[in-house]
């Protein structure tokens, strides 16, 4: 899998401008905080003082006429932007809100944005075409996941959007009738599985989307390294407390029960000898912004 993969290779991790890690470029410094996604769904009160000027996701997402997944995929693709959180929980501008129906217009078009898809069977149906064609085209990259899930049977359900598919029929009518290409079938052969790494790189990309603060960058890159690989880069123990504490929660939907949370856990983290250098070398950028800018502390984070 390793030499099939070489083409993803490159100095630094960079940000496209659909939120996917790419193999070129800077780290993207944009948006909003990025730990904004895992709390989208959160029922907290309004804040003493500004009751209506900002709301908790629950109600947000009532106001935009989304459920709490749909309103939770807005927030982690960065189409509605957090404002400061209260007590932990993430707050929603009304302004913010206001600007989000005037870009999006009816409910049902913000929406169509959000709709994701579980399963090969699902994604397929979409696409018009048979699950096993559906999936290689999964496992070899041209599908990238936005989601997942752990079923009963503690097997990996990836979501797609739906709105990629139907752009990514109409954009290669021929990938969805012609024989697999040369390299489909020499990743097939290998038995490689795309799925994993694609996905991570476009969560990293959104989050990297979502922050200007460079410890917060680089505890994004950090997050999907091993932790030999992190203790490695960052030998100092003060650094790697703040890491830690600036690193992202777990994606929106990442299951709870401890047997299910097991099987996703390996999902977060980079796998491929390339894949980890990649992430690795944009961590040393990052850490030396970080570092040029402000000095870390044990309790307080960056100052």
């Amino acid at each position: 899998m390793g030499t099939v993969l070489r083409s993803d290779v490159a100095e630094r991790p960079g940000v496209d401008a659909a939120g996917t890690v790419d193999a070129a470029g800077t780290v993207a410094k944009a948006g909003t905080a990025a730990k904004t996604v895992a709390v989208a769904a959160a029922v907290d009160p309004p804040v003493d003082g500004c009751a209506g000027a900002s709301v908790g996701g629950v109600q947000a997402a009532g106001e935009l006429g989304l459920s709490r997944s749909e309103f939770a995929r807005a927030v982690q693709l960065g189409i509605v932007r957090a404002g400061p959180a209260a007590g932990g929980a993430a707050r929603y501008a009304r302004t913010e809100l206001d600007r989000v129906r005037a870009a999006e217009g009816p409910p049902a078009a913000l929406r169509g944005r959000v709709e994701a898809v579980a399963g090969a069977e699902a994604a397929a149906a979409v696409l018009g075409v048979g699950p096993s064609r559906f999936t290689r085209l999964a496992r070899c990259g041209h599908l990238i996941p936005v989601g997942y899930r752990i079923n009963r049977y503690r097997a990996v359900v990836w979501l797609y959007l739906a709105g990629e598919l139907r752009e990514f029929a109409a954009r290669e009518p021929g990938a969805l009738r012609t024989a697999a290409p040369p390299a489909d079938r020499e990743l097939m052969a290998a038995k490689a599985d795309l799925r994993p790494r694609k996905w991570r790189g476009r969560h990293v990309g959104l989050l990297l989307r979502g922050t200007a603060d460079p410890w917060e960058q680089a505890a994004v890159l950090a997050s999907v390294l091993p932790e030999d690989v992190v203790r490695d880069a960052v030998p100092d123990p003060a650094e790697r407390i703040v890491l830690a504490a600036l690193g992202p929660p777990p994606p929106y939907g990442h299951p709870r029960t401890p047997v299910a949370a097991a099987v996703a856990e390996r999902l977060l983290r980079a796998e491929a000898p390339e894949e980890v250098h990649w992430y690795r070398t944009g961590l040393d950028s990052a850490l030396a912004g970080a570092r040029g800018q402000s000095k870390p502390t044990g309790e307080r984070g960056p100052t």
